[in-house]
Formats: C-alpha cells, structure tokens, sequence
C-alpha cells in the first residue's frame, strides 16, 4: 500500500521497446504491467532515452509493438502522473506525438530538475561519452533535411531498415558489461561536470550497467539497466528522501 505522505519518482531507461530479439511481446507487456503498477502517490515519471529500439514519426502512421506501452502512458497521464521523456540515440526521431496525444514533456538531452528541494542531472548519456563517428551521426538523424527524405519512404520498408540496423547493435549480440565504478567513463564525466554545477544525483542510462557510486564531490551516481536481460529501475521516495533501486 502506497503512503499517501510520501511522493515517488521513478527512473526507467533502455527499455528498446521493438527490438527483434529476447521475446519482445513479453517484454513490452512487462513493461506496461510495470506502468499500470505505479502507485497512486507517483508524482512523475522519467523516462531516459532508448524506451523504443526505433522510432520514427509519421503524420498518419503510428508504429506497431507498442499498443500496451502508449497505452498505459496514457492512462498515468489521466490520473495526473508528470512524465517527462528524454531521447535516446534509438528514439531520437521523437517529435510531438508523445506530447500531443500523451502528455509527454520532452527535455533536453541533459536536464537539471529539482526534487524535493535536491539537484537532478538526467541524460540519457550517449552524447557525454560518444566518440566522433557516433556524434557525426547522431547530427545526421538531426538534420531536418535528411528527416524530410526519410519520411518519403513508405514505413514498411522504413522500419525494416531500422530493424535490420538494430540487430548490429550489442544487445542482440548478448554483450553485458558491468558496471565499473570509479573507473566508468560516464563517471570521469560527472567528476568533472560537477565543478561546476550543484547537483545532488547524476542519473543516465546508455550504458545498460545498473550501478553506483559516489562522485568526488558527494553525489549520487547511477547507471540505470536495461529491460532485456533485467528490470532495473530507481525510485525517489520524498518521505524517506532516498533513491532506491527496485526490480520489475
């Protein structure tokens, strides 16, 4: 039974929602049964980038895989959760359909939000460690000029392209790395990232390593998991003022 003194944040990532590989119906029917239990003192609802192994936008089309997942975010949005959305390198085509029809916030691509009177900074993380070739072509899927190009091609064969590139990606190679601490590379970031800001917790996901520690300066660092090989996730209970991490 939920406390109706306390409020509850919950930070979710790289569920890749779509992926062709490890029973994909079973895991987006987790995840939508992991929505539709959030209690009725959930304030909000973070969302850190890679929810949709691919998603792309059309005018008309609305992608298949996802009933359950755009389902149940409607629903919290009904009963008056907040949540907020931040793209990944896989669903950084996400325009205004989460907003429009859901009531999605898209943030920026590292955010600063205030919680109970404490400093978060979300990312998603890719763009904090991408190498060049990455970043190149993560400002290739900006361009508006070559999204206008993608859009003509009918999605049937759009979304096979997509599908046909995840399967290069290392999930589907069934690589898992562990988290590594002090020596992560996201975490040599936020040691220097955090001179000169004022943060309480660092959260990102990217990485599919759940972990943390702390940064030189005393906060929080996490590394949220992925939702293929393990349902990780964190809370932020506003009455016990901890984060926690919790399992779907």
């Amino acid at each position: 039974m939920s406390n109706p003194k306390s409020k509850l944040y919950y930070f979710v990532s790289d569920v890749h929602l779509g992926l062709r590989a490890f029973n994909p119906e079973e895991r987006e029917k987790k995840f939508a049964s992991f929505l539709y239990s959030l209690p009725d003192n959930t304030d909000s609802l973070y969302l850190l980038g890679d929810i949709f192994d691919f998603w792309y936008e059309y005018k008309y089309v609305i992608p298949r895989g996802f009933s359950r997942t755009l389902g149940a975010l409607g629903t919290l949005f009904d009963r008056g959760v907040k949540i907020y959305f931040i793209r990944g390198n896989h669903d950084v085509w996400t325009y205004d359909f989460l907003q429009n029809e859901l009531g999605i916030k898209i943030l920026d691509e590292m955010s600063v939000v205030a919680i109970d009177g404490k400093n978060f900074c979300l990312a998603h993380g890719d763009e904090l460690m991408g190498g060049k070739s990455h970043l190149f072509l993560k400002r290739v899927f900006k361009s508006r000029f070559l999204q206008i190009l993608f859009s003509s091609i009918h999605p049937r064969w759009a979304f096979a392209i997509a599908y046909r590139w995840s399967r290069h990606n290392r999930l589907t190679k069934g690589e898992i790395i562990s988290f590594r601490g002090v020596n992560d590379p996201l975490y040599l970031i936020v040691s220097e990232l955090e001179k000169d800001k004022n943060i309480d917790y660092f959260i990102f996901g990217h990485m599919h390593t759940p972990g943390n520690n702390l940064t030189p300066a005393g906060a929080g660092f996490y590394i949220l998991g992925e939702w293929i090989h393990s349902c990780d996730y964190l809370v932020y209970d506003t009455e016990a003022g901890l984060l926690e991490w919790r399992k779907g």
